[in-house]
């Protein structure tokens, strides 16, 4: 193919990218125990797969009240720093660009994993139907469901907004080349800003402009070079709604957009029967942000190149398929199969489902002409 969209440089920042195609962050809960770091498997992981233009990790806790499932990696000490100080050096070997994802989950959590406390979030409002994954150290690790959390106070706001500035900080002296605000899929930021899930009646609730607050002060303490901000505007995923998608998340991309952030990065509802976003809201979206636009979801070779081509995405995230094969922009660049992932090994355990999926042989094909 003469001009293929997938494999155009791109600016992003101050920082040269090779193509388009970005590794989304995927929890793989394979964080060493105990102290939650990360280690020289998943520094092999990340740099398997630094032909992706961007990596951007999985999703790292700020602090220990900000974890949500057993085994994720944190940010939040020194070990840690180290851990991931590995995964940098590795994926920048092998001529690699990563960004760090930081993420508070708030009440998408359990006291099993918060040494027995009380999640927080905006409001006392309960994640109804959402199980999350524990290792109390005593009964068999398991799924649990989530418990009604504690309404953060002003003190609160306060103190998780500095551990998102400092974890900001760890993010770059291990090393990474920039950080994502991780304001997707449920989680904390998503808690403030979905009206569904934010009861509150100080600044921080109510109007619209209210529920963007706390995204605004987070975005605003890590600063916006090198910063990167995940949006999820369709997901219901882990019991977070909005009564108005479209007016809430192009406000909120239009914030993103005055605070100068180096990219959006939309993730699309892609469970079957999901909600497909309208063409309308992705321009909406491209007219209020200036920026680079990322999304993911059940995107393949095809519809990334329309996308691309249509103007309205600038890179494109594919999941699930960076799991199973490690050489995904080779594949996707000679248009060869692509591998299934086995579920039974996403998350948990050791090297097997994580490092040891094969790179596509070309000598094992039919060779066309």
């Amino acid at each position: 193919m003469s001009h293929d969209h997938l494999f155009c440089p791109l600016r992003l920042g101050q920082l040269h990218l090779n193509n388009r195609i970005v590794m989304p962050p995927m929890t793989r809960s394979r964080a060493s125990q105990p102290g939650d770091v990360a280690n020289a498997m998943m520094a092999a992981y990340y740099a398997q797969r630094a032909e992706a233009g961007l990596i951007i990790s999985e999703g790292t806790q700020i602090d220990p009240m900000g974890k949500g499932y057993a085994w994720t990696p944190g940010i939040h000490s020194a070990e840690q720093v180290a851990g991931w100080q590995l995964v940098t050096d590795a994926v920048h070997a092998k001529g690699g660009t990563i960004f760090a994802q930081l993420w508070h989950v708030g009440r998408i959590t359990h006291p099993d994993n918060l040494g027995g406390a009380q999640p927080i979030s905006s409001s006392a409002i309960k994640a109804v139907g959402v199980k999350v994954f524990v290792d109390n150290g005593s009964d068999a690790p398991g799924f649990v469901d989530t418990v009604t959390p504690r309404a953060m106070t002003q003190s609160d706001i306060d103190e998780v907004i500095g551990q998102f500035r400092q974890a900001a900080r760890n993010a770059i002296r291990a090393g990474f080349d920039g950080i994502e605000l991780h304001a997707a899929n449920g989680y904390l930021i998503n808690q403030f800003l979905d009206s569904e899930s934010n009861a509150r009646t100080d600044n921080y609730g109510g109007s619209l402009e209210n529920r963007l607050r706390f995204l605004k002060e987070v975005t605003e303490a890590v600063g916006a070079d090198r910063v990167g901000v995940r949006l999820a505007p369709l997901t219901t995923l882990n019991g977070t709604v909005d009564a108005n998608p479209q007016q809430t998340y192009l406000a909120a991309a239009r914030l993103l957009g005055e605070l100068d952030v180096t990219y959006l990065h939309i993730a699309e509802a892609d469970w079957d029967d999901a909600p497909l976003m309208p063409e309308n809201f992705k321009q909406g979206l491209r007219d209020a942000f200036p920026n680079t636009l990322i999304y993911a979801g059940k995107y393949d070779g095809k519809r990334a190149r329309a996308a691309l081509q249509a103007g309205w995405a600038d890179m494109i995230g594919f999941g699930r398929p960076f799991v199973a094969n490690p050489d995904l922009p080779n594949r996707l660049r000679h248009g060869y199969p692509l591998a299934s992932h086995d579920p039974a090994t996403l998350f948990g355990g050791g090297e097997p489902g994580l490092t040891d999926y094969p790179i596509y042989q070309e000598a094992t094909e039919p060779q066309s002409t």
